[in-house]
């Protein structure tokens, strides 16, 4: 555990170092050819009775604006690019610092989760999905680099009235939840917390809902004397140091149009009033869970968006936003020559967190490598398997597979580059000192259904400044768990089809969509 957390903070170090962090907000691409949601009638309300979200008639001032012929209004929820580390007093470094141990606990987080569902934990009830409408959301994500993070954010507007909140976007994870007041433990975040008092809006569930058996309870639980009355406590946790405490709540979270001054807003989403939070969270206010639970964001919407939900991730660093979509996907990615679809694995029970996918094998240099098929199983007790991931920053496999994939690039590479020995934490490293387009084998993974994902260059090997290039991908010793970090998925427009059970990708601009 040390030693990944030591080799994790020295690949950031490297990776993200040469970006600059800049000051101030960002301006949204305007001419996305993504157009969202089309609301139903009238804009009707959509009945609640269940953990889903409903949208509201009512409309914020200045929503009446008029919409290019024949466009739908998308819906859209903006961000915001930090200024550097420094405008909290901190160093950039210690902001990687926090980076690599998160990423090293959340691996191993992954694997307990992974092992508690083999060991046969009770799986919550999910709710029956309501009628789904055809309407689409559209929302902004921008990179976190500038928070000393390498996962993506997104600005979500919370409470009556609205107040903006910057929140990590996690397919790995269920529960939304952001800091509040009191905020009785709680970590170093840019901005003030959401305090309940200020809402008049946000409601408690209580501990006699239904809704309150789909989270675990703190491990002090406290007793349900009034059903109808008393809040639901919540306890969710990530790793050995990050997780959150505090009421189980219903809360509006407002989106913005593309219409400029236009918003609309969702009701009665299911989140964490979290007031005692611990973990590295890089002064994110909270985090979106994107993930397969009831819980999650994207399963709330499910009712009135779809079953299908994608993202397009710009690069590390970049200061262009990017969108996640909940709805149908747009007409340019339909017909996209290169769009490619697997399927996910069979869930073993409605409360699975992680998607996982089916790979059959890797190929190098077009060649597919000898990797035993146990390796990419998923084990009695939880371990192994594969997972696609938007909160890990950088792509794993399980020790077995990573070793002949390093070794294969290792036979593969033109001796021209010289190899570097020793170097740290990546392996190999070349000296590519002058070439300015190094040729490195390719990379794809193949799945046992036939689809291929074809990786470029870029989203596997980092060039550093020093003429260093290094081969970005590392093992898993211990939990066998391979996951595909959104590093690797930069540039991919990856498409989540839960109505189907398949994740689609297809390579895209992601800073043009």
């Amino acid at each position: 555990m040390e030693q990944l957390v030591k080799r994790s903070l020295l690949l950031f170090l490297v990776l993200l170092s040469p970006f600059a962090a800049s000051a101030g907000n960002l301006k949204l691409n305007s001419s996305s050819p993504l157009f969202g949601i089309e609301f139903p009638p009238f804009n009707t309300a959509v009945a609640d009775t269940g953990c889903d979200g409903k949208l509201v008639a009512a409309e914020e001032a200045g929503d009446e604006q008029t919409q290019p012929a024949g466009l739908s209004p998308s819906l859209k929820l903006h961000m915001t690019h930090r200024a550097a580390a420094a405008a909290a007093g901190r160093t950039r470094k210690d902001s990687f610092l926090d980076s690599a141990q998160k990423d090293a606990v959340r691996i191993e987080t992954m694997h307990r989760r992974a092992a508690a569902r083999a060991g046969g934990e009770r799986a919550p009830a999910a709710y029956s999905p309501r009628r789904a409408l055809s309407e689409r959301l559209v929302m902004a994500v921008e990179s976190g680099v500038a928070v000393g993070s390498g996962e993506y954010l997104m600005d979500v507007y919370v409470g009556t009235p609205p107040r903006r909140f910057q929140m990590i976007m996690d397919t790995g994870s269920d529960l939304n939840w952001l800091q509040c007041a009191p905020c009785l433990d709680c970590f170093e975040q840019r901005g003030p917390v959401f305090d309940p008092a200020a809402s008049s809006s946000y409601r408690n569930v209580t501990c006699g809902d239904q809704r309150c058996g789909l989270v675990a309870p703190p491990e002090a639980p406290r007793a349900c004397r009034r059903p109808g009355e008393d809040p639901c406590p919540y306890y969710y946790w990530y790793g050995d140091q990050s997780n959150t405490t505090g009421d189980l709540a219903l809360e509006s979270f407002t989106v913005n149009l593309t219409a400029p001054g236009a918003s609309r807003r969702v009701d009665g989403v299911v989140f964490g009033c979290g007031h005692w939070n611990r973990g590295l969270f890089h002064g994110a206010a909270g985090l979106l869970g994107l993930g397969r639970g009831p819980l999650s964001f994207a399963s709330q919407l499910r009712a009135v968006y779809g079953h299908t939900f994608s993202y397009c991730l710009v690069d590390h660093g970049s200061d262009v936003a990017s969108k996640v979509v909940f709805g149908e996907e747009d007409a340019l990615l339909l017909a996209h020559p290169r769009l490619n679809y697997t399927a996910f694995a069979p869930i073993s029970s409605q409360a699975d967190t992680f998607y996982y996918v089916q790979v059959k094998g890797v190929l190098v240099g077009g060649e597919l490598l000898n990797i035993s098929s146990d390796t990419w199983g998923v084990s009695k007790d939880g371990s192994g398997g594969t997972i696609i991931d938007s909160g890990t920053t950088l792509s794993y496999f399980a020790q077995p597979a990573y070793d002949v994939i390093r070794q294969a690039f290792v036979d593969r590479m033109s001796r021209s580059y010289p190899l570097i020995r020793d170097f740290p934490v990546l392996n190999p490293c070349y000296n590519v000192s002058g070439v300015e387009r190094p040729e490195v084998p390719e990379l794809s993974l193949v799945f046992v259904d036939g689809a291929v994902w074809d990786f470029p260059a870029e989203n596997y090997f980092i060039r550093l400044d020093d003429g260093i290039m290094c081969l970005a991908v590392l093992g898993t010793p211990r939990s066998g768990m391979s996951i595909i970090g959104n590093f690797q998925q930069q540039n991919f427009h990856v498409v989540y089809d839960l109505q189907r059970n398949r994740l689609g990708f297809a390579p895209r601009r992601c800073a043009e969509v």
